[in-house]
């Protein structure tokens, strides 16, 4: 049961530190300007002079061509593929640290050489994909230079500054992470470990800084700032840095980053689960699974909260972009993206249920499922419903208008709110009877605690359900910000469920150990189509977010003005993400595949076929 035991530690660590994170990121979010002619004169009307280039007017630019190819689709393919490398790389780095720190803080030593056998095989793949990730970066670059010359003129003339700091960051990235990897064995001593996992820490914390600096450009591309009217830097970099969009953009992309990057590794062991010869290793790759996919929720339940502020911040400085994002020509691939998010929670909660044949004594849950299930498919129809209907000009006659008199209501942005919300509370209530699943609770309080329990959910389904209804009497530009305490409710019920939950499982019976690998098929199946869903969804919202700027290399400075400029539609961006992601995925497999050759996992004792002993009692450190 250690496993669980530090799954939790670790999902209700991530819980808690979302908490602060959405308090400290909303709080000054709320006082933004409210309208775009305010934001203009915030992002726009810097005091200082102007020191850089002017942004070329359209008969300044120049477009190249190679031939007849259409320079915007090699410009997409690349830049998408070296995205997903960059979120990889970035996230492998992190997963290795957390790991290698379970690895540390557990008591067993099976279990501890299985976690840094894991951390350590990661990171080898993490030091190949680096190169991989420098070499499209490379690429990128030149295609942008030789078909973009006037945009990368603009840019690199703007930036100059950063560029040095992004080299030197990314050199520092590289040099820490090879000595990260190839010091491994060398500081495996207990009292070296400590200084190898501070190494690999600050590894990811320069990883992090590269995020952010590669983030600030896509930032003022979208909402220029520290430039006057023309274009031309007015010598303030903090004021060039800080756009309108920086902060939510790198808390977005951070968690996008770990979503797709634990997808990868997600996909990779069901691959190796369905293709095992031996009970041992299909055990081993549920167990990994397991973690990843957890991993990988920690970072999927604030992304609808983060998407909200970046969403927000969108209308804050240009309310027609806006509109054009979630309300005009890009709604319907936010109604394609609430389809998957909602299938994503279908099927973490489907493939939680489906785990809890590992443990013994987990048949008693199952009549709750049920229940559950309602709750999460009456939330997904509220998040799926569209504020307006596509309809011909004879329906919208006789309907009476584009919007539906009843399911109308359910498309605003405050029943948005409230039905994603109420799926995170769901998710975690089926999480809680996963906890249970394999034990029974010997704390003389266990009828008080299920009591607690079951009314701080109550409450705080009701007071997000209240929040989402009171939204319906408010102005778009207020309700919006029902959001923020809507996120503060729910956070708050999980994390302090989970710690009420942890207490009453102390000193717990449990019913025996967890049978890793005695998962149904069928719920692999699932985990594998939840990594396809969290990699494509990433590459979705991706385009989402590029497209907002429509007919602008940068927003109402650059016009993009090149004869292949179009805005795709749906089945067109569908067909590119979907080419981008299967291209990733093989070149990801195909490093899993050269890095694992003749590698054996690292088992462990529970991994083997036992008769797990009957309500046997463990001491409260094990449990």
């Amino acid at each position: 049961m250690n496993i669980i035991r530090s799954t939790e530690k670790l999902t209700s660590l991530a819980l808690v530190v979302a908490v602060v994170a959405l308090c400290s990121l909303f709080s000054p979010a709320l006082d933004l300007p409210a309208c775009a002619e305010e934001s203009t004169d915030l992002y726009f009307n810097t005091p200082g002079m102007p020191q850089g280039p002017a942004a070329p007017a359209p008969h300044e630019t120049a477009y190249p061509r190679i031939g007849s190819s259409d320079s915007r689709l090699l410009v997409w393919f690349v830049t998408q593929l070296h995205t997903y490398f960059g979120g990889f790389v970035l996230a492998l780095p992190l997963f290795c640290a957390l790991l290698e720190f379970l690895g540390l803080i557990t008591k067993k030593p099976a279990w501890a050489l299985r976690y840094d056998g894991l951390a350590r095989d990661l990171a080898k793949v993490a030091l190949l994909a680096l190169s991989v990730t420098a070499f499209i970066g490379s690429l990128m670059l030149t295609i942008f230079i030789t078909l973009y010359p006037s945009f990368m003129k603009y840019m690199g003339g703007t930036f100059k500054s950063f560029m040095p700091v992004y080299a030197a960051v990314f050199v520092g990235e590289s040099l820490l992470l090879i000595v990260y990897y190839y010091s491994w064995n060398r500081m495996a001593e207990r009292g070296r470990k400590w200084i190898h996992a501070a190494i690999g820490i600050l590894t990811n914390i320069v990883g992090t800084a590269l995020l952010l600096l590669a983030n600030s450009w896509s930032a003022f591309m979208m909402a220029p700032a520290g430039v006057d009217a023309q274009g031309r830097f007015l010598g303030n970099v903090w004021h060039l840095l800080h756009s309108a969009f920086w902060n939510p953009l790198n808390v977005h992309r951070f968690l996008a980053d770990i979503m797709s990057g634990g997808a990868v590794v997600l996909a990779y062991a069901c691959y190796r689960f369905f293709t095992a010869k031996t009970n041992e290793e299909r055990a081993y790759f549920d167990w990994v699974g397991y973690i990843f996919l957890f991993v990988t929720v920690c970072a999927l339940l604030p992304m609808p909260i983060a998407g909200y502020w970046l969403m927000r911040s969108v209308f804050v400085f240009r309310q027609t972009m806006g509109v054009t994002m979630m309300g005009g020509l890009l709604t319907w691939l936010f109604v394609i993206q609430a389809m998957l998010i909602g299938v994503l929670f279908l099927g973490i909660n489907y493939y939680m249920w489906q785990g809890m044949a590992r443990l013994k004594g987990a048949e008693r849950y199952q009549p709750y499922y049920q229940f559950v299930l309602g709750g999460l498919t009456l939330a997904l129809f509220i998040w799926l419903t569209p504020h307006t209907l596509m309809m011909s000009g004879s329906e919208v006659k006789a309907m009476g208008g584009a919007q539906h008199p009843v399911i109308g209501n359910y498309g605003v942005m405050s029943a948005k709110n409230g039905a994603i919300n109420v799926i995170l509370l769901f998710t975690a209530l089926s999480f809680l009877y996963y906890r249970r699943a394999s034990r029974t609770m010997t704390v003389s309080w266990v009828r008080t605690g299920n009591i607690v329990i079951a009314v701080l959910f109550a409450i705080g389904m009701l007071n997000v359900i209240g929040l989402s209804v009171y939204g319906y009497y408010l102005p778009a530009k207020i309700r919006v910000g029902l959001s923020a305490p809507q996120a503060f409710t729910t956070f708050t019920v999980i994390a302090v469920g989970l710690i009420i939950n942890r207490i009453m499982l102390t000193r717990a019976v449990v019913h025996g150990p967890v049978q890793w690998g005695k998962i149904p098929f069928r719920g692999m199946v699932v985990l594998f189509g939840l990594s396809a869903a969290f990699t494509w969804v990433m590459g979705l919202m991706g385009f989402i977010r590029s497209s907002g700027r429509l007919s602008w290399h940068v927003s109402e400075l650059m016009a993009d003005v090149s004869p292949w400029a179009f805005t795709p539609d749906l089945a067109f961006a569908a067909k590119m993400v979907t080419l981008n992601m299967v291209v990733f995925w093989g070149a990801v497999l195909a490093l899993f595949w050269m890095c694992q050759r003749g590698q054996q996992p690292v088992m462990g004792e529970e991994f083997h076929d036992a008769e797990a002993p009957i309500l046997s009692p463990v001491p409260s450190q094990e449990t």
